[in-house]
């Protein structure tokens, strides 16, 4: 558990942070464009709301359960440290899986991947749109809240679909490298899609940034 500072700086590569006392801090990550830049598929309200609230509650929340960890961990109070897993766990994985969100995300999309990434989907899927429906599929299935996933398997060498329950995070629930995730808690939506999951699903590929995607790929698969 005490890895999560390293997981967060390895992984996310970004979160801002701040060093208090001889502790790493975690911080909210700047949005890399305006509140307003997804509409119309994401309104600059869900941006506001799901970035400057529910996000820093996570990165907020981080903190407090490092500090309480830290504290357990100089007392060796391991009842305090084991019963911590689950707010390090949640609150950890929120601010994982967010501050990839963004980054995988921008104004008016990308266009469809290229190059090594494309080539890649190709072969383990058929084709983009394959691809694109068999995540969407996956992620409109998730029961309750959670995320859908593209993730690189280091052993496989291929892609792979996963979805994780509320915000586990993929890498360390799975061992999948996390390359594009897409968002279904209801706060991610709610407002604008209502109920209707699938219409949110499909067009959040019209503001994917395949660009992001294809940098974490060839990252994960050392290239």
């Amino acid at each position: 558990m005490l890895a999560i500072r390293a997981i967060t700086t390895k992984s996310a590569k970004l979160s801002s942070a701040a060093v208090v006392g001889n502790r790493y801090k975690h911080t909210l990550p700047d949005l890399p464009y305006d509140y307003n830049a997804l509409e119309p598929v994401i309104s600059a309200e869900i941006m506001q709301l799901h970035h400057s609230k529910h996000h820093a509650t996570y990165v907020n929340n981080l903190n407090v359960a490092e500090e309480k960890l830290a504290d357990a961990v100089d007392k060796n109070d391991v009842s305090t440290v084991i019963g911590l897993h689950g707010a390090l766990k949640f609150n950890g994985g929120g601010h994982l899986n967010h501050s990839i969100f963004w980054q995988n995300l921008c104004p008016g999309g990308s266009g469809e991947p290229n190059g090594e990434l494309a080539a890649a989907i190709n072969r383990d899927f058929g084709s983009f749109q394959a691809m694109k429906d068999k995540l969407s599929a996956s992620t409109v299935a998730v029961q309750g809240s959670g995320w859908g996933w593209l993730g690189y398997n280091k052993e496989s060498g291929k892609l792979q679909i996963a979805t994780c329950a509320n915000q586990d995070p993929l890498e360390a629930t799975t061992g999948l490298v996390p390359l594009f995730g897409i968002d279904v808690w209801e706060h991610a939506y709610y407002l604008q899609y209502k109920n209707v999951r699938p219409d949110y699903v499909k067009a959040i590929y019209e503001v994917a940034n395949w660009n992001d995607v294809a940098s974490r790929f060839a990252a994960a698969a050392g290239n």
